[in-house]
């Protein structure tokens, strides 16, 4: 039976919210707005990006789970067969709850009775694949005695190697609370209760249990989403169980981050998506439960990344050996790895470190990543990927409608849907504005309703208006992070510094009064006492800058980086009819900025004077001047195949000569 569906956009029925009852608090100091409250307009920037996924990117995404095998993997688990092949990757399972995932957010704003209806057939199978004690593993159902290469003899055995057993809980957990809470429905959220319970019975530190850890981490962020939408403790328990053995198993691999307790680990090493994935779980405890030990373990890390293993355009994850953390300022560009699955990761655990602290640092970083390591992933119309994001091309990298391991597409489909989350946040009667697209979000303070209204064309300039609609719930703290690439630091380090000496300067002024503040607080200015029709005014002055690397990273050395606001910009062989990976930048560059509506879904390109080195008829390296053209990074690899890079050569003993 074929599956493949085109989303409806407009509204067919009311899908209902989730059933009501009382919930655990998240635990964390500042609470999340949910994606629900925040109605971006369609026609800005993310609104782009958001019809995108809706249109083109998870219906493309379910086609490809039909087309490649992925439904018939839970047909064959429900009828066991010994001559069955088991091909594909032992975490194939994934890509079908990551879908659904993401279908389940756009459900929450766009319901659609048809995808409601397509969701639940796909369920029917998956239901009728789960093992009666709740077992939940295709990769071994489909045949037990000649189960996937990667699965072992038996259940668990290879769980911390290759099996993905408990990788596989955890993405089943955050789709099947996703549409639990889009729909108000159990049949999702049952399957992923009984394969939960399944592995709590026989997973733990109790008589009779084995002691197992997650291979690839996400378990853990799953069983406190879990938790969260049940009550129940045991899931929470299982979490913590989870990291606290890490590293006291027989498992000890710095690849998947076992080589020593969590606690005791202050390095971010190994494997890039699965260590992001751990100290977003360790967060979750940790709010959870008060464990400040979790904290102060994740805080170091977070040094680590962002002091000597951070890409400038927001990825992590330096080496394809592993697709992993290389050493302290190893950032090799044209091999760079910055798996988008692991930027994906970084938004998730700098979101939460805010939420632990109010601090607009982790912002800077979030932003970072998430204009330009994570849409440099999925193409401007939602239906090519990268699964690397390397920052440097010599043509030899090209967008892929899916690939044999499917992570990366999968997971732009769960995670695309859910950026109106990262808007705001609420803590008591303090709303931070964290982000900036034009949006109408709601909140609410002891039952009363505040509407804001946020009207900007940023990424493309920096002036924003936030009009109070409405204020029923009378005092409240507006809270405006002012970024740091508009207070001179691109990062919250010395891995990346601004070079051109311009002091850029940011203006806040409510009904036309300007606000004076020298002070900001944990990087945000405070405005008090706002009231219906007020209109706050901000303004980031937004220049192009050059940006050059700490002196240890090698492969920036002689380079400089060019960005405006929140992007970085890179010269791409399109724009460019020359040999751009022999072109110099002028130490003293003058950078125009130049509107381009119609390439490549509307972009203001860069300019600036450069020479080209050549030789001449007498084997001469002589130089001509040039207009080196840039765009922004997130765009490239729209228009074929070749050359591409970030880090822009100002030494001459860096340029290739041809």
């Amino acid at each position: 039976m074929k599956r493949i569906f085109t989303l409806l956009t407009a509204s067919v029925i009311f899908i209902g919210l989730q059933a009501q009852k009382a919930e655990p608090s998240d635990g964390y100091p500042i609470g999340q707005v949910q994606f629900t409250q925040v109605k971006v307009n369609p026609e800005g920037f993310w609104g782009q990006r958001l019809k995108a996924s809706r249109e083109v990117t998870i219906p493309l995404a379910f086609s490809k789970c039909e087309e490649t095998g992925r439904y018939v993997n839970f047909e064959r688990a429900a009828h066991p067969c010994d001559t069955f092949t088991v091909s594909g990757y032992s975490f194939d399972d994934t890509d079908v709850y990551k879908t659904i995932e993401g279908a389940s957010y756009l459900m929450q704003t766009y319901p659609d009775k048809k995808l409601d209806n397509y969701i639940d057939s796909i369920l029917v199978i998956v239901a009728a694949a789960q093992e009666p004690d709740g077992y939940l593993y295709t990769a071994r159902t489909q045949n037990p005695k000649h189960p996937h290469e990667w699965a072992g003899t038996k259940r668990w055995e290879k769980v911390e190697e290759l099996s993905h057993e408990f990788y596989n809980l955890g993405h089943l957990l955050e789709a099947a609370v996703a549409h639990y809470r889009a729909t108000g429905k159990r049949n999702f959220l049952d399957i992923a209760i009984k394969y939960a319970d399944c592995i709590n019975k026989e997973i733990g530190p109790k008589g009779g249990q084995q002691i197992k850890v997650p291979g690839h981490q996400i378990a853990e962020m799953g069983l406190a989403k879990l938790y969260l939408a049940t009550g129940n403790k045991k899931y929470l328990d299982l979490a913590k169980f989870f990291l606290d053995y890490r590293g006291k198993t027989s498992m000890k691999d710095e690849y998947n981050q076992t080589h020593k307790p969590v606690l005791e680990q202050d390095e971010a090493v190994g494997h890039a998506v699965r260590a992001a994935y751990m100290y977003s779980g360790m967060a979750d405890v940790a709010a959870l439960t008060g464990n400040q030990s979790y904290i102060q373990a994740i805080d170091r890390i977070w040094e680590n990344i962002v002091g000597k293993k951070y890409y400038i355009t927001g990825g992590i994850g330096a080496t394809n050996m592993g697709e992993a953390f290389g050493q302290n300022y190893e950032l090799p560009n044209s091999t760079a790895y910055c798996e988008t699955c692991a930027a994906i990761g970084n938004v998730y655990m700098n979101y939460r470190l805010f939420l632990l602290h109010g601090e607009s640092k982790y912002y800077d970083v979030l932003e970072r990543t998430l204009y330009n390591g994570v849409l440099s992933g999925v193409s401007l119309d939602g239906g090519r990927f990268f699964y690397p994001n390397p920052l440097e091309s010599h043509g030899q990298h090209e967008r892929k409608a899916w690939f044999g391991c499917a992570c990366c597409p999968s997971n732009i489909s769960r995670f695309i849907p859910s950026v109106p989350g990262y808007v705001y946040a609420q803590k008591d009667r303090d709303i931070y504005v964290n982000l900036f697209m034009p949006n109408t979000a709601t909140f609410q303070i002891e039952g009363k309703n505040i509407v804001l209204e946020q009207q900007t064309e940023y990424p493309w300039n920096g002036d924003i208006a936030l009009n109070v609609k409405e204020n029923k719930a009378g005092k409240f703290t507006l809270k405006i992070r002012i970024p740091g690439w508009v207070r001179n630091a691109p990062v919250p380090s010395d891995l990346y510094s601004y070079t051109d000496g311009k002091n850029p300067h940011y203006s806040i002024t409510v009904n036309g009064q300007e606000i004076q503040q020298n002070t900001l607080d944990k990087g945000y200015v405070n405005i008090h006492n706002l009231k219906k029709k007020d209109i706050v005014r901000v303004h980031f002055d937004m220049e192009p800058r050059t940006v050059k690397a700490h002196e240890k990273v090698a492969a920036d050395k002689g380079r400089i980086a060019i960005e405006r606001g929140p992007l970085v910009y890179c010269a791409e062989w399109p724009d460019n009819n020359f040999n751009i990976l022999g072109t110099i930048v002028n130490e003293k560059a003058d950078i125009e900025l130049i509107q381009k509506p119609d390439l490549l879904y509307g972009i203001k390109e860069l300019c600036t004077d450069a020479q080209i080195l050549n030789y001449d008829a007498n084997g001469k390296i002589v130089s001509s001047p040039v207009k080196l053209t840039l765009i922004p990074y997130y765009a490239w690899a729209h228009r074929g195949k070749g050359n591409m890079m970030v880090w822009l050569i100002q030494d001459i003993n860096k340029a290739l000569i041809k």
